[in-house]
């Protein structure tokens, strides 16, 4: 069942980029966060999509966020892909599916692809916007816009 605005974050533990353990509930319900869902690391859409979250990083950190990108690649993909492309932000393995069945993230293009969907999360772990586009570059204006209402 998929989450929907008001609905509270699950808690969720994966392994992040350097292959150290992530718990949700060390970020989720301290500050804001925008959680985003993605295809693959290193494809077209997926690579501009983390760049932009990248060259806006700054302008997350300063409403108080965290950014942290989820897709079912494996922690060496994500280490190649972040070293590469510069990422400062989170990355999240979810090789099991997890955590994407945990949020129900719908799949894209008639089930072809893994979905992509950006979720924001207010400082008490209320999602406050899912943003589902296959429009990679769409979704870093969008969160920004709702981390802006929430906290001003």
């Amino acid at each position: 069942m998929a989450l929907k605005v008001g609905d509270k974050v699950p808690v969720f533990e994966s392994k992040d980029t350097k292959g150290a353990h992530f718990d949700s509930q060390e970020i989720i319900g301290k500050k804001p966060a925008v959680i985003y869902f993605y295809p693959k690391d290193n494809t077209s859409i997926c690579t501009a999509q983390a760049c932009s979250f990248r060259d806006q990083y700054q302008d997350f950190k300063d409403l108080g966020a965290e950014v942290i990108g989820v897709s079912s690649d494996s922690v060496a993909s994500h280490q190649e892909f972040a070293k590469e492309h510069a990422l400062p932000f989170i990355l999240l393995s979810d090789e099991d599916k997890k955590i994407k069945t945990l949020f129900g993230i719908p799949p894209a293009l008639f089930g072809l692809l893994p979905g992509r969907v950006t979720y924001v999360v207010d400082k008490n772990g209320i999602i406050v916007l899912i943003f589902n586009s296959m429009l990679g570059g769409k979704h870093i204006s969008e969160a920004l816009i709702a981390l802006k209402k929430i906290v001003s």
